[in-house]
């Protein structure tokens, strides 16, 4: 599996493929300034021979930026899909190409993901969400039941979504927040959010 992304997330995506014994075949930047990655060379994206035998993971937190990283590769190339072994995610889900789910996540029945999707560190996801393409759930966010975030959202980090809420597109969520009501899309919203 190739990794494009070889900041701090593409080591987290590199420990997940690690812990499941998937074999990296190369991780690539556009940052030639980036030799390594963990113990792994980096090579600028144009060094890739022949993407089209290899998956890719694109391991850039950053929504905007991951989602023009997968316009660049073109549609046709095959993507991947990483579960940390010590993740929890139901038999009774469903998700897309291009989703990484982190170390002690957990992911319940019923929920969707879908493409290229980041469920990161300790996030809970309950049942019966609609998580959106190019949606981050950051480290210790906590979607409640009946959930749905559309495309291009950061839920941040420690925040809270109660039950059944609505998270427009590109939206972003503070970091701690408390989320009690529907979030328009684009909206940022931080604090006890009603």
């Amino acid at each position: 599996m190739y990794i494009f992304g070889a900041s701090g997330h593409g080591k987290v995506v590199i420990s997940a493929l690690e812990s499941r014994g998937i074999h990296i075949s190369g991780v690539f930047d556009d940052n030639e300034a980036l030799k390594t990655c963990l113990h792994y060379p980096v090579k600028v994206y144009n060094e890739i021979e022949d993407h089209h035998d290899n998956s890719f993971i694109i391991a850039i937190g950053d929504n905007v930026v991951r989602e023009k990283v997968y316009e660049r590769l073109g549609r046709g190339a095959w993507y991947g899909v990483v579960i940390h072994e010590k993740a929890v995610v139901n038999d009774y889900i469903r998700y897309e190409e291009g989703t990484v789910v982190m170390a002690s996540a957990t992911v319940q029945p019923g929920t969707q993901l879908g493409k290229h999707v980041i469920i990161n560190t300790s996030a809970v996801v309950d049942h019966d969400c609609l998580i959106g393409d190019f949606v981050h759930i950051a480290p210790r966010a906590t979607l409640c039941g009946g959930v749905q975030v559309g495309k291009g959202s950061l839920v941040g980090a420690g925040s809270t979504v109660l039950p059944g809420i609505q998270i427009g597109e590109n939206c972003t969520i503070g970091a701690g927040a408390t989320v009690l009501r529907n979030v328009n899309d684009g909206e940022t919203v931080y604090g006890v959010v009603k």
